[in-house]
């Protein structure tokens, strides 16, 4: 029987880019699914009175110097510091449920993730976005389009919501159940509970 992965995320997340691949090769592993869910960190923090780790200088540093690399090299993924970092995801999070109503959002979100993470790019810079979901035969304007919409807007606003009230102070952030797993280095534990359903 299948298992159910919660993902909450946020293109803007370092971490969240190497969860999001990282799940895609457990996928390969183990009979699982991922419920992708979209949120805007900005607004879990503010409900939170949570900080990101980049207003730490010094945790900030070793970080994206030394953490992220390391964790990348072990998932065989690609990382690059981006120097427009942090990004306002606003556009790109309902950006993403567009993505999902035009069955779109895989590659979508592979798009964004690897322009920001692995290319370094301002996806701040709405022609710059542009010019990468076109590269990846996505419609831009009907995309923008829709993800201008009071619907897309407001499945955003839930989602945040949806977020806080399961407990979530920050993402990369998912669930099995209701059992919760904050991070991408808590992957190992996730593939712990994976092995164990198994071969249960």
């Amino acid at each position: 029987m299948s298992t159910t992965i919660d993902f909450y995320f946020d293109f803007g997340s370092p971490t969240a880019y190497l969860a999001y691949f990282r799940l895609q090769q457990i996928c390969q592993q183990y009979k699982v699914s991922i419920n992708y869910k979209p949120v805007l960190l900005g607004g879990i923090f503010k409900q939170t009175e949570n900080a990101s780790p980049a207003m730490i200088p010094a945790k900030a540093r070793y970080m994206m110097q030394h953490d992220l690399p390391r964790f990348a090299k072990r998932y065989d993924l690609e990382f690059k510091l981006n120097p427009f970092f942090p990004i306002n995801t606003l556009p790109l999070m309902r950006g993403a449920l567009a993505a999902k109503e035009l069955s779109c959002f895989d590659r979508y979100c592979q798009l964004i993730f690897t322009a920001i993470w692995v290319k370094g790019l301002n996806l701040g810079d709405m022609d710059i976005l542009a010019r990468e979901l076109t590269a990846g035969d996505i419609d831009v304007n009907t995309l923008m389009a829709l993800s201008q919409g009071a619907g897309i807007k407001q499945s955003l606003i839930q989602l945040t919501n949806e977020a806080v009230s399961r407990g979530l102070f920050g993402v990369p952030t998912m669930f099995i159940g209701n059992d919760m797993y904050f991070g991408q280095d808590r992957l190992d534990f996730i593939e712990e509970a994976l092995a164990a359903r198994q071969n249960g």
